[in-house]
């Protein structure tokens, strides 16, 4: 750790702090990798008194990933949280820049200016944009953007960590077989806990980090 996993987690950290700002938006983007599984016998539907029934059993139908965007800053300017889960069959450069630009393009077309948070998985880059893009469109969308990295190992700095716990707990505890049936399961998920503008209340600060993290800094 040391001087690099600081300056990362203090910036991070500054940027949750700032007072919400419509034209510059802050968004906590991550990915989740899922198995897909199928049933090998018909479940048994439930009966009075008694659940519906799942044989042990089961069949392995190849994975499928998510791709998990979160903002403590709604895209109509409005207060709570916004999220949108995009269920994709991989996680290339070219599948992230596709994300990036549907961030700028469609979920906050409004923004000057989208603060992105990500970890340093070797995709998350703007070099992606080039790759996927002609390069007068990946600038455009590179000029909306400034990416904010956290530290290795400091993965827990974004909240889009702590929303893929919730879908996770909430939506991912069953047998989904195919993509058709995972996209229904996390737009039925997603759709009321943007209607209740859930959010993340994000309360460690940096004057936090240098008192209980002080064994991180560097000493001079």
């Amino acid at each position: 750790m040391g001087a690099d996993f600081v300056w990362r987690m203090e910036d991070v950290l500054d940027l949750y702090a700032a007072p919400p700002d419509p034209k510059r938006s802050r968004v906590c983007f991550d990915e989740r990798p899922v198995q897909l599984i199928g049933e090998t016998r018909v479940p048994l539907p439930p009966a009075p008194g008694q659940p519906a029934r799942y044989d042990y059993e089961y069949e392995r139908k190849g994975t499928a990933n998510l791709f998990v965007h979160f903002s403590p800053d709604r895209p109509d300017g409005g207060a709570g949280g916004w999220r949108h889960v995009a269920v994709t069959e991989r996680r290339t450069k070219h599948d992230f820049a596709h994300q990036m630009q549907a961030l700028v393009n469609d979920h906050f077309p409004d923004a000057d200016m989208l603060h992105v948070v990500v970890d340093n998985l070797n995709t998350h880059t703007p070099a992606a944009l080039y790759e996927a893009f002609p390069p007068e469109e990946a600038r455009r969308i590179a000029r909306k953007l400034a990416f904010h990295y956290t530290p290795k190992h400091g993965s827990w700095l974004t909240m889009a960590e702590l929303e893929i716990s919730v879908l996770s707990r909430q939506c991912l505890n069953q047998r989904l077989a195919d993509l058709p049936a995972l996209r229904h399961e996390v737009a039925a998920w997603q759709a009321p806990r943007n209607a209740a503008r859930a959010t993340i209340h994000w309360r460690f600060t940096c004057a936090d980090a240098r008192t209980k993290l002080a064994r991180l800094y560097p000493s001079s």
